[in-house]
Protein backbone atom coordinates (compact mmCIF):
# COMPACT_ATOMS: atom_id res chain seq x y z
CA UNK A 1 0.00 0.00 0.00
CA UNK A 2 1.64 3.37 -1.05
CA UNK A 3 2.35 5.56 2.30
CA UNK A 4 0.52 8.24 2.48
CA UNK A 5 1.63 11.86 3.02
CA UNK A 6 1.26 12.06 6.62
CA UNK A 7 3.10 8.70 6.92
CA UNK A 8 6.13 10.11 4.34
CA UNK A 9 6.54 13.32 6.67
CA UNK A 10 7.09 11.64 9.90
CA UNK A 11 8.95 9.07 8.27
CA UNK A 12 11.49 11.88 6.64
CA UNK A 13 11.52 14.16 10.38
CA UNK A 14 12.37 10.55 12.70
CA UNK A 15 15.40 9.76 9.81
CA UNK A 16 16.16 13.69 10.16
CA UNK A 17 16.08 13.50 13.90
CA UNK A 18 18.47 10.25 13.93
CA UNK A 19 21.24 11.89 11.81
CA UNK A 20 21.18 14.94 13.60
CA UNK A 21 21.77 13.31 16.74
CA UNK A 22 25.07 11.36 14.72
CA UNK A 23 28.39 12.86 15.74
CA UNK A 24 30.46 13.07 13.52
CA UNK A 25 33.85 11.16 13.59
CA UNK A 26 37.32 13.12 14.83
CA UNK A 27 39.58 13.12 11.19
CA UNK A 28 43.37 12.56 12.35
CA UNK A 29 45.28 13.57 9.54
CA UNK A 30 47.45 10.80 8.09
CA UNK A 31 50.74 10.14 9.14
CA UNK A 32 53.43 11.86 6.05
CA UNK A 33 56.99 11.60 4.84
CA UNK A 34 59.35 13.82 6.37
CA UNK A 35 61.16 12.97 2.64
CA UNK A 36 60.97 11.86 -0.81
CA UNK A 37 61.00 8.06 -1.46
CA UNK A 38 63.89 8.25 -3.16
CA UNK A 39 65.87 10.06 -0.32
CA UNK A 40 64.90 7.88 2.19
CA UNK A 41 65.47 5.01 0.40
CA UNK A 42 69.41 5.97 -0.09
CA UNK A 43 69.96 6.78 3.80
CA UNK A 44 68.00 3.75 4.49
CA UNK A 45 70.91 1.81 2.47
CA UNK A 46 73.53 3.77 3.65
CA UNK A 47 72.41 2.86 7.36
CA UNK A 48 71.99 -0.72 6.47
CA UNK A 49 75.39 -1.35 5.17
CA UNK A 50 73.99 -1.94 1.33
CA UNK A 51 76.04 -0.55 -0.91
CA UNK A 52 75.04 -0.69 -4.26
CA UNK A 53 73.09 1.87 -6.46
CA UNK A 54 70.24 2.90 -5.22
CA UNK A 55 67.51 2.85 -7.72
CA UNK A 56 64.59 5.27 -7.77
CA UNK A 57 61.00 3.66 -6.79
CA UNK A 58 59.45 1.18 -9.53
CA UNK A 59 56.00 -0.30 -9.50
CA UNK A 60 57.31 -5.07 -9.66
CA UNK A 61 55.27 -7.31 -9.12
CA UNK A 62 52.15 -4.69 -8.02
CA UNK A 63 54.71 -3.31 -5.50
CA UNK A 64 55.72 -0.28 -4.99
CA UNK A 65 59.57 -0.55 -4.35
CA UNK A 66 63.32 0.84 -4.30
CA UNK A 67 65.91 -1.75 -5.51
CA UNK A 68 69.13 -1.28 -3.99
CA UNK A 69 71.91 -3.22 -7.15
CA UNK A 70 75.47 -3.60 -8.80
CA UNK A 71 75.89 -4.20 -12.15
CA UNK A 72 77.87 -7.03 -12.94
CA UNK A 73 80.50 -5.05 -15.24
CA UNK A 74 81.30 -8.82 -16.53
CA UNK A 75 78.03 -10.25 -17.48
CA UNK A 76 77.04 -6.94 -18.80
CA UNK A 77 79.90 -6.56 -21.29
CA UNK A 78 79.22 -10.07 -22.31
CA UNK A 79 75.65 -9.41 -23.05
CA UNK A 80 76.74 -6.34 -25.06
CA UNK A 81 78.52 -8.73 -27.39
CA UNK A 82 75.61 -11.53 -27.55
CA UNK A 83 73.35 -8.37 -28.49
CA UNK A 84 71.22 -9.28 -25.49
CA UNK A 85 70.32 -6.44 -23.44
CA UNK A 86 67.58 -6.02 -20.63
CA UNK A 87 64.46 -8.12 -21.10
CA UNK A 88 61.08 -6.92 -19.63
CA UNK A 89 58.89 -9.43 -21.15
CA UNK A 90 57.97 -11.83 -18.28
CA UNK A 91 56.75 -15.10 -20.73
CA UNK A 92 60.37 -14.91 -22.27
CA UNK A 93 62.35 -14.58 -19.07
CA UNK A 94 60.28 -17.72 -17.73
CA UNK A 95 61.86 -19.88 -20.73
CA UNK A 96 65.48 -19.07 -19.11
CA UNK A 97 64.38 -21.23 -15.95
CA UNK A 98 63.86 -24.60 -18.48
CA UNK A 99 65.90 -27.39 -18.07
CA UNK A 100 66.74 -27.57 -22.35
CA UNK A 101 67.33 -23.56 -22.40
CA UNK A 102 69.06 -23.37 -18.86
CA UNK A 103 72.45 -23.92 -20.07
CA UNK A 104 71.50 -20.22 -23.04
CA UNK A 105 70.29 -17.83 -21.14
CA UNK A 106 72.11 -15.22 -20.57
CA UNK A 107 73.30 -14.38 -17.06
CA UNK A 108 71.73 -12.14 -14.65
CA UNK A 109 73.66 -8.73 -14.94
CA UNK A 110 72.60 -6.97 -12.02
CA UNK A 111 73.56 -8.29 -8.22
CA UNK A 112 70.46 -7.17 -6.29
CA UNK A 113 71.80 -6.22 -2.62
CA UNK A 114 68.38 -5.51 -1.30
CA UNK A 115 64.36 -4.02 -1.63
CA UNK A 116 63.28 -1.17 0.24
CA UNK A 117 59.87 -0.06 0.79
CA UNK A 118 58.98 3.25 1.87
CA UNK A 119 55.33 3.78 2.61
CA UNK A 120 53.53 6.14 5.57
CA UNK A 121 52.17 2.34 7.19
CA UNK A 122 53.63 -0.64 7.95
CA UNK A 123 51.08 -2.86 6.25
CA UNK A 124 51.38 -1.47 3.22
CA UNK A 125 55.38 -1.23 3.34
CA UNK A 126 55.21 -4.81 4.21
CA UNK A 127 52.76 -6.08 1.93
CA UNK A 128 55.42 -4.69 -0.31
CA UNK A 129 58.37 -6.17 1.26
CA UNK A 130 57.77 -9.29 1.94
CA UNK A 131 57.36 -10.95 -1.46
CA UNK A 132 61.24 -9.86 -2.50
CA UNK A 133 62.26 -11.02 0.73
CA UNK A 134 61.95 -14.59 -0.35
CA UNK A 135 64.87 -14.06 -2.57
CA UNK A 136 67.45 -11.72 -0.52
CA UNK A 137 67.26 -8.92 2.17
CA UNK A 138 64.91 -6.52 2.38
CA UNK A 139 63.78 -3.99 4.80
CA UNK A 140 60.86 -1.42 5.55
CA UNK A 141 61.55 2.31 5.78
CA UNK A 142 58.54 4.19 7.82
CA UNK A 143 58.13 7.41 9.41
CA UNK A 144 58.73 7.19 13.26
CA UNK A 145 54.89 8.23 13.91
CA UNK A 146 53.76 4.85 12.59
CA UNK A 147 55.91 2.88 15.22
CA UNK A 148 54.57 4.46 17.71
CA UNK A 149 51.79 2.77 18.33
CA UNK A 150 50.25 -0.65 19.99
CA UNK A 151 49.48 -2.20 16.27
CA UNK A 152 52.97 -1.70 15.50
CA UNK A 153 54.35 -2.99 18.32
CA UNK A 154 51.86 -5.95 18.67
CA UNK A 155 51.34 -6.53 15.27
CA UNK A 156 54.36 -5.10 12.98
CA UNK A 157 57.61 -6.45 14.69
CA UNK A 158 56.52 -10.13 15.21
CA UNK A 159 55.30 -10.46 11.35
CA UNK A 160 58.85 -8.51 10.33
CA UNK A 161 60.63 -11.04 12.59
CA UNK A 162 59.09 -13.67 11.07
CA UNK A 163 60.09 -12.25 7.68
CA UNK A 164 63.31 -11.15 8.40
CA UNK A 165 62.52 -7.89 7.35
CA UNK A 166 64.72 -4.84 8.40
CA UNK A 167 62.91 -1.87 9.78
CA UNK A 168 64.53 2.25 9.65
CA UNK A 169 62.35 4.98 10.53
CA UNK A 170 62.67 8.52 9.93
CA UNK A 171 62.01 11.14 11.99
CA UNK A 172 60.54 14.25 11.05
CA UNK A 173 63.59 15.62 9.82
CA UNK A 174 64.70 12.98 7.88
CA UNK A 175 66.84 11.28 10.31
CA UNK A 176 66.91 7.66 9.55
CA UNK A 177 67.36 5.18 12.52
CA UNK A 178 67.09 1.20 12.45
CA UNK A 179 64.66 -0.15 14.67
CA UNK A 180 64.85 -3.53 13.75
CA UNK A 181 67.58 -5.55 12.29
CA UNK A 182 66.68 -8.01 9.35
CA UNK A 183 67.46 -12.06 10.30
CA UNK A 184 69.88 -13.87 7.95
CA UNK A 185 69.36 -17.19 9.12
CA UNK A 186 66.20 -17.59 7.44
CA UNK A 187 65.73 -20.12 4.19
CA UNK A 188 65.57 -18.00 1.17
CA UNK A 189 64.44 -19.36 -2.53
CA UNK A 190 66.71 -20.62 -5.26
CA UNK A 191 66.40 -18.44 -8.38
CA UNK A 192 63.16 -18.95 -10.39
CA UNK A 193 60.79 -17.03 -13.13
CA UNK A 194 59.78 -14.30 -10.18
CA UNK A 195 63.59 -13.77 -9.30
CA UNK A 196 65.44 -13.69 -12.87
CA UNK A 197 62.44 -11.21 -14.23
CA UNK A 198 63.46 -9.35 -11.41
CA UNK A 199 66.74 -8.61 -12.19
CA UNK A 200 66.23 -7.92 -15.52
CA UNK A 201 64.08 -4.94 -14.21
CA UNK A 202 67.09 -4.32 -11.57
CA UNK A 203 69.46 -4.36 -14.86
CA UNK A 204 67.27 -2.25 -16.75
CA UNK A 205 66.93 0.43 -14.28
CA UNK A 206 70.36 0.68 -13.45
CA UNK A 207 71.67 1.44 -17.63
CA UNK A 208 68.64 3.89 -17.08
CA UNK A 209 69.96 5.88 -13.83
CA UNK A 210 73.82 4.60 -13.33
CA UNK A 211 76.74 5.56 -14.84
CA UNK A 212 78.25 2.46 -17.02
CA UNK A 213 82.14 2.07 -16.73
CA UNK A 214 83.35 3.31 -20.68
CA UNK A 215 85.22 0.07 -20.79
CA UNK A 216 81.66 -1.84 -21.10
CA UNK A 217 79.61 0.81 -22.27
Amino acid sequence: MAATPQNTERSTVAGGAKRSRSMPSRVVPPIELPASVDELARKAAALLGWNGVVLPEATLLGRKVSIVARLRTDVHAERIAMGVGPVADRATVDTWTWPELAATAPAPAAEIIGVLAVARHWRTAMASAVPFARYGEAAMVLPSPAVLTEDYVANCLPRARAYGLAIATADPHAQVDLDLEGRTERILLAEDPVSRWVNEMAYDLLLRTAEVPADVD
